[in-house]
């Protein structure tokens, strides 16, 4: 399922980027949008016309100054400093139905593929990675205490009404964690007396077989004072299809690990269900009850470059070793979570969340690529029962004439629980006990937002947080016993400051500088990584310092322009390094540097033809002084998104667009050996036809010229794939 044709780029688009905007992610929001009013300094409750969950957004600067002008950028530009935001209108025009696939049309942030056993999806914001970018949804963390792994191909897109992105500046307000940005998953809620969406869609290979069938529904009522909505969203693969330009490998000297055709082990089924219900009591007040649980099972490809019990032959090739056979039979997060809002007077308010959070997950290891044994030492099923708890209090006042004064406090327990069974299919086989961990989080903030002129907004904000590990257990599988990790904890201030000048009743200038920490979780302390790591629980925080220099402008009523610059520093990065005896551990040994610059246009040439352009320039540098061949992996140094759409006739449009990105390097299993993947160009085009006002089908191709291309060395992605969508609202 996905996206457009092409607009033939390359050397010409790189070259024109200075005028680029920040691409269908985080411009367009549907033509009530444009009628919104600017956002006051305390966020009233006034439902979003787009239907997004405002109690369930990331606080963030809401400057006085704001900018106006053509197709409605105020509902853009939300945030004064650099904040991008997915739209629902973005994820069906695109097709973009997994979080990571959604977030490359957003300047800065860029998708990539752990590779490895895990074969996980991720995302980089601005060369920051999943540890070091808190995910949320509606405002609640999504963390996995054990080592928040997260695989971003399981959080699904259909049924949000925006997806947040924050980067280098995250406001203190919001937690710990934000030490290179921030993603939040919005979800939607009710705005009239009753309303319903219905979709359904396919995704067919290049071979002609379908490789995904995706849906989703939401119904929902808003009446004066409460609102209650329903809504979920499913995804079922039986597997995509590789490019049919890609060449099978044989190994040595027997068969190819993958034939091509359909992408063996790649099959995956998730879902998502939210529930909500609300009080609305007057015309500044909320109370609100969400549920969300999320359920996957998924598989992981194979390397096509290193040897798999079961198809290659003894002996193998020198320097190599068995691919592991894994998979999950389950990967399910369940949120049940308390928001609020209420007015103080006239210029105060009080914000709460409080939630409490489960993690299930299934690990289970093979003897070979037929998976269908469990009996030699190398297998095992290893088992997660997680959960969190915790709560939030934000007040904030305008108190004082031209200043805004905002103080938060959050408080998190984590809790990881894993047991594994080694050699399941054995009779002799035993379960070993519950190894327990348990670690507490907080923090407290302020911010203030200084109101200086009627063009001038100066920002600081401050904040303490503190991470203390209570339990810390572990199994040793030779005396059959538990044992503990000594204890202790982290703690570390950050700051943060900003300025926003209004150059003109459109644009704006921004300076900011914020630096931020993260605590190491527990698979970095502890995790032996089944034998290759030994642990280190004396980690301290990573800190990274980021500064911005951002400008935002509409000229001539037609051409919105928002260049930034960034540049980070960072201390104390957690890097894996060689101790000898094919062994790692993690130490705070790194330093690092992470700039360069993003531009974005949006450009109306007419009523029925619009052109939108990102385009991103990131260097990153890592050091480390007992591994100085050390690459920064995952990322590419050029990245770009264009597309256009036009209006063919009141029914039809055309949308177009294109994916660049260069060369980006991956890493084997010990992060020892570093190989650089080859850049890529995808064509995309999508149709879409409105029968009535109720009723809409879309009908498009991904990878049009079914171009052969890898995010991580061994990996190869989807070729040539055509959707279809059908979209019922009332």
């Amino acid at each position: 399922m996905l996206r457009s044709v092409q607009v033939a780029v390359s050397a010409s688009v790189f070259a024109m980027m200075p005028m680029l905007g920040d691409g269908p992610a985080a411009e367009e929001r549907d033509l009530e949008d444009s009628r919104r009013a600017k956002p006051a300094r305390l966020a009233p409750n006034a439902a979003k016309p787009t239907g997004a969950f405002e109690l369930g957004e990331l606080s963030a600067v809401l400057s006085e100054i704001s900018v106006s002008g053509a197709r409605g950028w105020d509902g853009r530009y939300r945030s004064a400093l650099s904040e991008s935001v997915v739209t629902a209108k973005d994820v069906y025009t695109f097709n973009k139905n997994t979080l990571d696939d959604a977030l490359t049309v957003v300047p800065g942030v860029s998708a990539a593929n752990t590779g490895g056993s895990r074969n996980e999806r991720l995302v980089f914001v601005r060369g920051f990675d999943r540890f070091q970018v808190p995910l949320s949804i509606d405002g609640i963390r999504v963390y996995l205490p054990a080592d928040n792994r997260l695989d971003f191909g399981r959080f699904l897109t259909p049924d949000l009404a925006e997806i947040q992105v924050q980067k280098g500046f995250v406001s203190v307000l919001n937690g710990p964690g934000g030490m290179g940005g921030a993603i939040n998953l919005v979800t939607r809620k009710p705005t009239r007396e009753a309303e319903a969406e219905f979709r359904t869609g396919v995704d067919i290979g290049n071979r002609g077989a379908p490789s995904a069938f995706n849906g989703f529904g939401v119904v929902g009522t808003r009446q004066e004072n409460y609102y209650l909505q329903a809504s979920g969203t499913v995804r079922d693969s039986d597997g995509w299809f590789l490019s049919q330009g890609f060449r099978p490998i044989p190994i040595g000297g027997g068969p190819a690990i993958e034939d091509g055709g359909r992408r063996d082990f790649s099959a995956v089924s998730d879902y998502r269900v939210n529930l909500k219900a609300g009080i609305t009591p007057n015309a500044t007040d909320e109370y609100s009850l969400s549920y969300t649980k999320q359920a996957g099972v998924k598989g992981a490809p194979y390397s096509t470059f290193e040897p798999v019990r079961g198809i290659t032959p003894m002996p193998l090739p020198w320097g190599t070793a068995y691919q592991r056979d894994w998979r999950w039979p389950y990967w399910d997060l369940d949120s049940l979570y308390f928001l609020s809002r209420t007015a103080i007077g006239n210029d105060s308010y009080l914000l709460s969340r409080a939630y409490y959070n489960t993690f299930n997950n299934l690990l289970s290891a093979f003897d070979d690529s037929t998976f269908s044994s469990q009996r030699q030492p190398r297998s095992f099923n290893s088992f997660y029962d997680d959960y969190a708890y915790g709560g939030s209090l934000e007040f904030g006042t305008d108190l004082i004439p031209f200043n805004t004064f905002k103080a938060a406090a959050h408080y998190r327990r984590d809790r990881h629980a894993e047991r594994q069974i080694s050699a399941p299919g054995l009779s002799t086989s035993v379960l070993e006990p519950n190894q327990e961990n348990v670690e507490d989080t907080y923090s407290l903030a302020v911010e203030n937002n200084f109101h200086a002129t009627d063009r001038l907004d100066l920002v600081v904000g401050v904040s303490y947080d503190r991470n203390a590990l209570r339990k810390a257990q572990d199994f040793n599988t030779t005396t059959r016993a538990l044992f503990a990790y000594p204890l202790g904890g982290s703690d570390a201030f950050n700051g943060q400051a900003a300025a926003i000048y209004r150059t003109s009743e459109t644009g704006r200038v921004h300076a900011s500088v914020s630096s931020r920490t993260r605590f190491p979780n527990l698979f970095e302390r502890f995790s032996t990584r089944f034998g290759d790591a030994e642990p280190n629980p004396d980690l301290k925080p990573e800190r990274a310092t980021n500064y911005e220099v951002g400008w935002s402008e509409l000229l001539f009523d037609t051409l919105r322009v928002t260049p930034a610059l960034f540049y980070s520093d960072i201390e104390n990065a957690i890097q894996s390094v060689s101790i000898g005896n094919n062994r790692i551990q993690n130490q705070n040994v790194g330093t690092g540097r992470y700039y360069g610059y993003e531009v974005a246009t949006e450009l109306t040439l007419s009523p029925a033809f619009f052109v939108g352009a990102n385009y991103t320039y990131l260097l990153r540098e890592l050091n480390d002084p007992l591994r100085p061949a050390l690459k920064p992996i995952g990322t590419p140094r050029h990245q770009a998104f264009v597309y256009a759409t036009w209006q063919a006739t009141p029914a039809l449009s055309f949308t177009p667009s294109v994916e660049m990105a260069s060369g980006r390097f991956s890493t084997d299993r010990l992060e020892n050996a570093f190989f650089k993947t080859g850049g890529y160009v995808l064509l995309n085009l999508q149709a879409q036809y409105a029968f009535d006002a109720h009723m809409t089908a879309a009908l498009g191709v991904r990878n049009l010229l079914d171009t052969n291309y890898s995010l991580a060395y061994g990996f190869p992605e989807f070729g040539r794939t055509v959707f279809a969508n059908v979209r019922l609202t009332f």
